[in-house]
């Protein structure tokens, strides 16, 4: 059982039109409607609870934390952001959504700006150029978003492990759309697609990537390969 926790700033979806129409009740429950699953277990999170919906003890019983942040990036408070930092090097997992390559936790793991290009509403088609990872899973080798903020080179981030998608919009523009990166213990998957104002997080791509990237970034998978590899999946 994979213990994932899913963090959103639950900001737009209260004071956008658009944004609440798409995702009524938080992007963080559309995510969760599609990850939960017998495999995998899951917790909401946002930036209203006492200490960020992000205590010592919920940390420590997350395998994999999903982020989406935006507007509330400075909200953050700093010592939930090195919590959560700390906690990645320890071994936890992190999936960063769109606009969360500004989070504090994101760019204190990075070590740089994580500045990029952008504009709104653009048609984009994302390239699977790492067929191979396991992130790619049942993922096909390029799919359409018809509208979607633009993200753009150059993108200020440390060299990735791997970049397993690329985006490519109509007006010329490309992005490394989803890398992966290890800091510490923990393995991190930065995915570009999920403005708030766009069903993003309905299209079954995106959810599959997703759901891969949390298999993928699962503690424990580690610890199966590497102590029980002929032994079925730990619970």
């Amino acid at each position: 059982m994979i213990r994932v926790t899913i963090w959103n700033e639950y900001i737009h979806e209260k004071n956008n039109l658009q944004a609440g129409k798409i995702y009524p009740n938080g992007i963080h429950s559309q995510i969760a409607s599609f990850l939960k699953s017998d495999d995998i277990q899951v917790s909401t999170a946002t930036l209203d609870m006492p200490e960020h919906g992000l205590t010592e003890e919920v940390l420590k019983n997350t395998d994999v934390l999903v982020w989406w942040g935006h507007v509330g990036h400075n909200d953050v408070r700093d010592e939930v952001a090195d919590r959560v930092a700390e906690s990645v090097l320890k071994g936890m997992g992190l999936i960063a959504l769109h606009s969360a390559h500004h989070s504090k936790p994101f760019k204190k793991l990075m070590g740089t700006s994580c500045n990029l290009n952008w504009r709104e509403d653009a048609y984009e088609r994302l390239w699977c150029i790492a067929p191979h990872h396991p992130i790619s899973m049942g993922v096909p080798s390029s799919f359409v978003l018809e509208q979607e903020e633009m993200y753009g080179e150059p993108f200020d981030i440390p060299k990735p492990e791997e970049v397993i998608f690329t985006g490519w919009y109509k007006s010329g523009e490309v992005f490394r759309s989803g890398c992966t990166f290890t800091r510490g213990y923990g393995k991190i998957f930065y995915f570009q697609p999920g403005h708030e104002t766009y069903p993003i997080y309905y299209n079954e791509h995106v959810q599959r990537i997703i759901k891969n990237a949390v298999a993928w970034a699962n503690p424990l998978l580690k610890l199966e390969k590497l102590i029980c590899p002929n032994t079925q999946p730990l619970e």
